[in-house]
């Protein structure tokens, strides 16, 4: 086996390390040409030996792959660890070694899945120690929260930019990995029947939902400090507004894609209070409330849901809102991009059959696909009315497909930014919320299992929220 980089992990007795990353390297070399082979060296606290790291590793694949052996040999011959309690420079000559032992070209990616509070030292130690300044070529990857807030996320990109230039950074978001995120390029800019309908004439509100059945389980420390805001709307479903209002690039490559997707962020005028809502999940159907969870205390205010309508100050979507919603504790786990099209503007039934407006619904998650939802006549006397799907589904169509973590950490093996979060965007992101942080808007509760406070039930109007890929809009609580 022919391995031609070297993966150095940081955070790598970790829960991300264990649940998505290890799983994404065996899957991605053990289907990819030799020329794309690493060498996965982790690096945490822990002191440990190689063979017990890879006893972990098996462990987690087993879990990953249960029909599967042949992550065995792989964790054998392509991982290793080094605990950072021994210093960098035991790390460095560590590098050295493992890159002579295996004739490995000096390529270097580092892989920063690590809490905010120790980035700083760890960026210390990476450029004091030289290891950014291999014989080959040097990327490294961040891991969210890039930041709290727009001072801290300046601050962050002024920290990483005294160790990389911005040509070595990938900031990962990995709802960007997903082959409908990377599909929407296409569905725009290559099918012109879509993009000539994709402005404010004819659409009348883009919706996006990112939904998780699940409470905070084991990430109370992290999440008290972050909130919904800050862990799911700044980052995931902000980028989602970037990727489905900009404009076409120049170019098909990373950076005249991430010019365009700046400008639509640049573009958002300031969030009124009226246009936010806050939620935090209490007990409902038969669940703990977000009070109630191991690690949180008694009287925290964090919210556990938000949903908040954008207006974006262009061209081409002027008076068009974008008004997103997430939450835990959701009836099920969705992650969903809803755009409704403007009805007719006469309609000659009459009093006769009710018509819907057009919509064109991709999902994300769990099962990644578009349906494009019509009306049609049903067969029989009288005009009644039915809405019915174009439906298009990745699995049915392709088959199995990679992971998004898988596909990004192909993407910084190849050394492409497209899918990958630029400084400034960063900072575009957190200016749109800056003013809402930490401004005693109201946390409304809502009961577990439902879909969220009452009190946003009308932020999108007369079309209320979408709940169901199958169902039309409704007026159900968001």
């Amino acid at each position: 086996m022919v391995r031609q980089h070297l993966f150095v992990i940081f955070g790598a007795t970790g829960d991300l390390t264990r649940r998505k990353l290890l799983p994404a390297f065996y899957r991605m070399q053990h289907s990819a040409p030799d020329k794309d082979q690493c060498l996965v060296l982790g690096v945490a606290r822990e002191r440990m030996s190689d063979e017990e790291f890879r006893l972990r590793a098996r462990e987690a694949l087993s879990e990953a792959f249960p029909n599967e052996t042949e992550f065995l040999d792989w964790c054998s011959d392509c991982l290793a660890y080094q605990s950072i309690e021994d210093g960098y420079d035991a790390l460095a000559a560590r590098i050295s070694e493992l890159e002579a032992a295996h004739d490995l070209s000096g390529n270097r990616m580092f892989y920063l899945a690590l809490p905010p509070r120790v980035f700083p030292s760890a960026m210390d130690g990476i450029r004091d120690s030289g290891i950014a300044e291999g014989p080959g070529w040097t990327r490294v990857v961040i891991e969210k929260p890039f930041g709290r807030d727009l001072e801290s996320a300046r601050e962050l990109n002024g920290l990483i930019h005294s160790v990389f230039d911005e040509s070595q950074v990938y900031r990962i978001d990995h709802y960007l990995g997903k082959e409908t995120v990377q599909n929407l390029f296409v569905f725009r800019f290559a099918n012109a029947l879509f993009e000539g309908a994709w402005n404010r004439d004819r659409i009348e509100d883009v919706q996006i939902t990112v939904a998780e059945s699940l409470g905070v389980e084991k990430r109370a420390g992290y999440y008290n400090q972050a909130g919904a805001v800050r862990d799911m709307l700044q980052s995931h479903l902000t980028q989602l507004v970037a990727l489905v209002g900009m404009e076409p690039p120049v170019k098909f490559d990373a950076d005249a894609i991430r010019n365009e997707k700046v400008k639509v962020l640049s573009a958002i005028r300031e969030i009124h209070p009226d246009d936010f809502v806050l939620g935090q999940y209490s007990a409902g159907d038969g669940m703990a409330g977000y009070r109630d969870e191991a690690g949180v205390p008694a009287d925290s205010n964090t919210e556990t849901a938000a949903a908040v309508r954008l207006s974006v100050d262009n061209w081409r979507w002027q008076g068009v809102p974008f008004i997103l919603r997430t939450g835990k504790r959701f009836p099920e786990r969705l992650t969903q991009i809803v755009v409704t099209f403007k009805e007719p503007p006469v309609s000659f039934f009459g009093e006769g059959p009710h018509v819907s407006p057009n919509q064109l619904v991709i999902t994300l998650q769990p099962d990644e696909g578009f349906q494009l939802l019509f009306d049609i006549k049903a067969p029989g006397d009288g005009l009644v009315v039915e809405t019915l799907p174009f439906a298009f589904s990745y699995a049915e169509a392709f088959g199995e497909i990679p992971d998004a973590y898988e596909t990004l950490i192909h993407d910084v093996i190849i050394g492409d930014q497209t899918l990958f979060v630029r400084a400034d965007e960063v900072e575009e992101a957190w200016r749109i919320y800056a003013p809402l942080l930490d401004s005693g808007i109201p946390v409304y509760h809502y009961e577990a299992g439902s879909w969220g406070p009452v009190q946003a039930v009308g932020m999108a109007g007369h079309h209320g929220w979408f709940q169901e890929s199958h169902r039309r809009h409704s007026d159900t609580p968001a």
